[in-house]
């Protein structure tokens, strides 16, 4: 039996989730300068991005409720804090893009605190769909395809590794002004690949 409301809590996250868009968009409407439109196209560049970013967010979270109806305490609690660490993610996010396209000037250790806070934020919200998917797995007996959602779990731990990585390569200001916190994301391509192949190998039925 699960014991707790599942549309109770997608129903607040999809709130928070729009309350996030509208404070972006309250943002982008106090610094817009209708008079000179041309020159604030960088903010509307770093607004999409933020804006796509939650998105796809949302889908991933959309994505766990729909594989599992398991909810209990730490599930909730995981929630609270993925919804939280999302609203105050995608601020840094917008100043990290605006940084690169109105090529504002940074200093090195402008740079580090800003990947250091980007990766941290990146860290702790898929930290918590990794645990979310952790828990579900330990606790969800009545699910048909457990196993998915362990294969989830491994996935969404990977993107935890790699925020490590940069946040550590950030704190120590290796490769700061070329960026070289920020490529090191481009593994997640690879890795994720290498970690559903394995897990596809090993477990054939899954995604059948």
């Amino acid at each position: 039996m699960y014991k707790h409301s599942r549309g109770r809590i997608t129903a607040l996250s999809d709130g928070i989730f729009a309350f996030a868009a509208t404070l972006m968009v309250v943002d982008i409407g106090t610094t817009i300068d209708i008079k000179n439109i041309g020159a604030q196209l960088p903010l509307f560049t770093s607004f999409g991005v933020a804006f796509f970013v939650m998105m796809l967010l949302w889908k991933v979270h959309y994505n766990f409720f729909q594989r599992t109806k398991y909810v209990d305490n730490w599930i909730i609690t995981a929630n609270i804090l993925l919804l939280f660490t999302i609203l105050f993610y995608l601020f840094p996010l917008k100043t990290l893009i605006n940084s690169i396209t109105q090529q504002i000037g940074m200093t090195a250790n402008d740079l580090s605190q800003l990947f250091m806070l980007y990766g941290g934020g990146f860290v702790l919200i898929f930290a918590s769909y990794s645990f979310l998917y952790w828990k579900a797995y330990k606790r969800d007996i009545e699910n048909n395809n457990r196993l998915k959602l362990k294969f989830f779990c491994s996935h969404f731990l990977i993107f935890v590794i790699i925020g490590i990585v940069s946040v550590i390569l950030s704190a120590f200001q290796l490769g700061i002004n070329f960026g070289f916190p920020g490529f090191v994301y481009a593994l997640l391509g690879p890795l994720c690949y290498f970690n559903g192949a394995f897990f596809r190998k090993k477990h054939p039925s899954v995604f059948t």
